[in-house]
């Protein structure tokens, strides 16, 4: 179990210092907005949606119905839709952890399961949940700290929340480099930037997801593709 938890950290280690400083941010932002520090951590334990929560501020404050909140998530989460299809065989036999791991599969954690590799005498399940919290973890440390600490930082946090991008970009440069087939990245990747200039830069990302889905089942066997 030990071996486990700390094979689990070790893959954590590039998430845990994304999360914790843009956790930081919108700590950071939610205590300017007038929200104690119970708020962020409250907000990271039952919604756990990075971009989604820096939103949420600006609704909080607006005063933006229920309904448009929830059309707003949408948008911007939907994507997590696709993610949880190709792991939900998968999930369901985990027993007691299905919902847990369905609620807590983010960009990040769902990259790092993508290419997880668990060592022999290891139970892959619970290294895969063990992953799972170890990421949530840091992202509720990094939300409460922010909070608790947001009276005394003074400098410009502008641009802090992009810390997020650049971790993302790293664990998809990691998986290109681990994979020999790169026809699926390379359509997403077409089908992204069609999308972004058809649909502009605030609603591509949920129709590039759609086309992306359908081609890759659709071409499956056509291409091959695993």
């Amino acid at each position: 179990m030990l071996r486990e938890i700390r094979f689990a950290f070790t893959k954590t280690i590039p998430v845990l210092l994304g999360y914790i400083f843009l956790g930081i941010a919108f700590g950071l932002m939610i205590q300017d907005a007038g929200y104690s520090f119970w708020w962020a951590f409250f907000c990271s334990l039952f919604i756990y949606a990075g971009s989604m929560q820096f939103v949420l501020v600006t609704l909080l404050t607006g005063g933006a119905s229920l309904v448009y909140s929830a059309v707003m998530t949408l948008f911007i989460n939907g994507r997590h839709i696709f993610y949880g299809l190709s792991f939900i065989e998968k999930f369901r036999k985990m027993g007691k952890a299905y919902p847990y791991m369905i609620f807590s599969l983010t960009d990040e954690t769902y990259s790092v399961l993508c290419s997880l590799k668990v060592p022999d005498k290891m139970n892959e399940k619970r290294v895969s949940f063990l992953i799972a919290l170890f990421d949530h973890s840091y992202w509720i440390l990094g939300s409460v700290l922010g909070a608790v600490i947001g009276e005394l930082i003074t400098f410009d946090t502008t641009g802090v929340d992009f810390s997020m991008t650049a971790l993302f970009v790293v664990i998809v440069l990691n998986q290109w480099m681990d994979s020999r087939e790169h026809r699926p990245a390379l359509i997403a990747a077409l089908v992204g930037v069609l999308c972004l200039f058809v649909f502009g830069a605030d609603k591509f990302l949920l129709p590039a997801l759609t086309i992306t889905a359908f081609a890759l089942l659709g071409g499956r066997k056509l291409w091959n593709i695993q």
